[in-house]
């Protein structure tokens, strides 16, 4: 079923504000942010993602679309944030559950852990990885808005799904990953 990923806040990146509020897992210093690029590609290896990137935009509501309920449902770029790398707050979504269908993309998001390693590949032919600092489960009705699109002053990535117990058709939870920019290398 469908993340409800809020509405989001201005993703603009021409003045950082303050960091996201979520500690940094990594001590060596960020890569500088990339050219923008869209994304085509995102793997975590950790939990057995390895899936081709389609783009989302605005839902009728305000909210973030979300990937298609259907089998093979890839994972979805909000192209209103800033490309993975670029300074911002970088915005991914994916079901966990695809209704008949089976288990989403997102599935195992909940069990990546501080440390863990996400790479998205770039249409330029850039790999920008980022790491893990935090994995929150939050009730829908309390969703962090601006703690997930709010300017940073570095390049993050947020990756969300549902979590928590099933209501209804759909979950109780959504399940964001707190990530930050590490390397930046020609994609492989």
């Amino acid at each position: 079923t469908a993340p409800a990923a809020g509405a989001p806040a201005s993703t603009s990146t021409a003045a950082p504000a303050s960091p996201s509020g979520v500690a940094s897992a990594t001590t060596a210093p960020a890569p500088k942010p990339v050219a923008r690029s869209v994304p085509v590609r995102l793997r975590i290896a950790d939990i057995g993602v390895d899936t081709p990137l389609m783009g989302l935009g605005l839902a009728s509501d305000g909210t973030v679309q979300v990937p298609p309920v259907a089998a093979h449902s890839p994972a979805g770029w909000y192209s209103g944030s800033p490309a993975p790398g670029q300074l911002g707050p970088s915005v991914i979504l994916g079901h966990v559950t695809v209704g008949r269908y089976g288990d989403g993309v997102f599935l195992r998001l909940s069990r990546l852990r501080p440390g863990a390693r996400v790479v998205v590949g770039l249409q330029d032919g850039v790999a920008t990885t980022f790491t893990v600092d935090a994995v929150r489960t939050v009730t829908k009705d309390r969703f962090p808005t601006q703690q997930v699109y709010g300017n940073t002053d570095r390049p993050e990535l947020r990756l969300i799904t549902c979590g928590g117990p099933r209501t209804g058709d759909g979950y109780r939870d959504n399940v964001i990953v707190f990530a930050s920019l590490t390397a930046v290398a020609p994609a492989t």
